[in-house]
C-alpha cells in the first residue's frame, strides 16, 4: 500500500487523452438520430424480421436535420448506422437486411452517405452507431458473426470521410443458435484507432467516455472523469494500486458515487472516462406521433446537469417516417438553443480584478471583485482538466454591503465545466476550494 498523500497526489495527476480533451472541451453537445424500419412499425426494438420495402423516407432531408442541430447549439451528430435489427442504412456488402433493399431511391440510397455529407456542408461532426446486437444476422451467436461486423465497421469507418464519435453498446441476446453473442470489443476499438485516430469511442466502461448510467438525462451530484480502473477495463490504467486493501469499489456506472475518495481508495488503480449523458428529445428514441418533445425546461435543466457538470450531451431527435423531423422538435431545438444562448452570453466577471490564494497544498481561495453589485444567477467554473481533475469540493460566498455571505457551500466537483445554479446579488464574490487533489488549477471564473 501507498501513504495517503502519494494516493491523493497520483489522483490528482491522472489525465485525459488528446481525444478525451477535446471532446470535453469543443465538442460536449452532440446529437443522435435513430431511424430503422421501427420508425414505421412504432417499434423501440425490431425483430429483425421486417420486410426492408417498408423503409421508404420520400422526403428525407438530412440538410434540415443539420441546421435543426446546429440551432440548438450541437457540434455533431451520431446516425444510427444499425440498430438491433439489424437493417443497414448504407450500401453494405455484409447483408442483403439493408437499404439496399428498400425502395428508397430504387436501392441505391446511402442515408450514411447522406448524413455524413450534410455535415460537412452544415460544419458541424459525423458520426455513428453500429448497434453489437443483430436480430437479423443468421451467424450471430457464433465466431462468424465478429467477423461480419468487423467487416460493417470497416466498411462505416473507411468510406464516409472523418468520424468523430462512435457509439457502441453492450446490448445482447441469443442468435438462432440459441447462443448468446460473446463481442470481441477490443478488436472493434483497434480498428477504430486504425482508421480514425481522432475519434472518440464511446461504450458503458469506455474507452474513451462512458455510460452515465441511465437513458433520463440524470446526472450525479458528483460527476468525476477519474474513476476505478475496474468501472472503465479498456481505459488506460494511470495508477497502481490502493490506498486501503480489502474493500470492493464500485463496479456498475448505474451507482451514485463512482470517483468519490471513499470509492477510489479501494481500486486496483485509476483511469480517465468521463461520462456521457445520452437522452430522447421524445419519451422513446424512435419517432412516434403522438408523443411530444420534452419541455424547454427539462432539456435546459438536463444541459446544464451534463454539459454544466462535467460530462458530455447526446440529445436524440427522431426523423419522422418521410426522412423529415418533426416540426415540433425543430422549434424546440431552437428554443433550447436561443436559451442557451441568451443565458450565457454577457460574463458578469469580465474586467473583474480576480486574485488567488492557494492556503494550503489542497486549499485555494479565488476572489473575484466585480467594481458593483450585480445580480448573479449563474456561476460557471473550469479547471484545467488538462492536468486532471482535482476539486472536490468548494463553496461560493457572495459579499453586499460589505457584508459576507455564502451563497452555496455543498458543491463538490468541478472538472471541465461547473454551472452553479444560484442567484446572488453582490460586489465581489469568493471561490473556496475547501479539499482538491493536489493544487487546485481554476482556469476559467465567470459569472451570468
Amino acid at each position: 500500500m501507498i501513504s495517503f498523500n502519494e494516493f491523493i497526489e497520483n489522483a490528482g495527476k491522472v489525465k485525459p487523452t488528446a481525444r478525451q480533451l477535446e471532446r470535453l472541451r469543443e465538442t460536449q453537445f452532440y446529437a443522435f438520430i435513430h431511424f430503422s424500419p421501427n420508425t414505421y412499425t412504432g417499434l423501440e426494438w425490431g425483430t429483425g424480421k421486417e420486410d426492408p420495402a417498408i423503409f421508404n423516407p420520400t422526403e428525407l432531408d438530412c440538410d434540415q436535420w443539420v441546421e435543426a442541430i446546429k440551432s440548438a447549439g450541437m457540434k455533431g451528430a451520431v446516425i444510427t448506422a444499425k440498430h438491433h435489427d439489424g437493417f443497414c442504412l448504407w450500401q453494405t456488402a455484409t447483408t442483403e437486411h439493408s437499404i439496399k433493399n428498400s425502395p428508397y431511391k430504387n436501392g441505391k440510397g446511402d442515408i450514411v452517405r447522406e448524413l455524413a455529407q450534410a455535415c460537412r456542408r452544415g460544419g458541424i461532426k459525423f458520426g455513428f452507431y453500429l448497434s453489437p446486437w443483430d436480430r437479423n444476422a443468421a451467424c450471430y451467436g457464433t465466431e462468424e458473426y465478429n467477423d461480419l461486423y468487423r467487416a460493417q465497421l470497416t466498411e462505416l469507418l473507411t468510406n464516409y470521410g472523418e468520424v468523430f464519435h462512435v457509439w457502441f453498446d453492450g446490448a445482447c441476446g441469443e442468435g438462432p443458435s440459441g447462443k448468446k453473442q460473446v463481442y470481441e470489443f477490443e478488436s472493434f476499438f483497434e480498428l477504430v484507432r486504425k482508421y480514425q485516430p481522432n475519434a472518440t469511442i464511446f461504450k458503458d466502461d469506455g474507452p474513451d467516455l462512458r455510460w452515465c448510467g441511465n437513458e433520463s438525462g440524470s446526472a450525479r451530484l458528483s460527476e468525476w472523469a477519474v474513476v476505478p480502473h475496474e468501472l472503465c477495463c479498456y481505459c488506460e490504467k494511470q495508477t497502481e494500486g490502493a490506498l486501503l486493501e480489502g474493500g470492493i469499489p464500485y463496479h456498475s456506472n448505474c451507482d451514485c458515487d463512482i470517483g468519490s475518495l471513499e470509492n477510489i481508495m479501494y481500486s486496483e488503480g485509476l483511469a480517465f472516462c468521463p461520462s456521457e449523458i445520452d437522452m430522447s428529445i421524445r419519451p422513446g428514441w424512435f419517432y412516434h406521433p403522438e408523443e411530444e418533445p420534452h419541455s424547454l425546461e427539462r432539456l435546459f435543466n438536463t444541459y446544464l446537469r451534463s454539459v454544466g457538470a462535467n460530462t458530455t450531451f447526446n440529445l436524440n431527435i427522431p426523423p419522422m417516417p418521410n426522412g423529415k423531423f418533426d416540426p415540433r422538435d425543430i422549434t424546440r431545438l431552437k428554443e433550447l438553443g436561443d436559451k442557451i444562448r441568451s443565458t450565457f452570453a454577457v460574463n458578469l466577471c469580465e474586467g473583474a480584478k480576480i486574485t488567488c490564494t492557494h492556503t494550503s497544498p489542497t486549499q485555494s481561495e479565488y476572489l473575484v471583485e466585480l467594481g458593483e453589485v450585480k445580480k448573479i444567477n449563474y456561476f460557471e467554473l473550469r479547471e484545467n482538466i488538462a492536468n486532471g481533475q482535482r476539486i472536490a469540493s468548494f463553496r461560493i460566498i457572495g459579499r453586499k454591503d460589505g457584508l459576507w455571505e455564502t451563497s452555496y457551500e455543498n458543491y463538490t466537483t468541478v472538472g471541465n465545466r461547473k454551472i452553479c445554479v444560484q442567484e446572488s446579488e453582490c460586489d465581489a464574490f469568493k471561490i473556496v476550494i475547501t479539499a482538491s487533489r493536489g493544487r487546485a488549477e481554476l482556469e476559467t471564473i465567470a459569472a451570468y
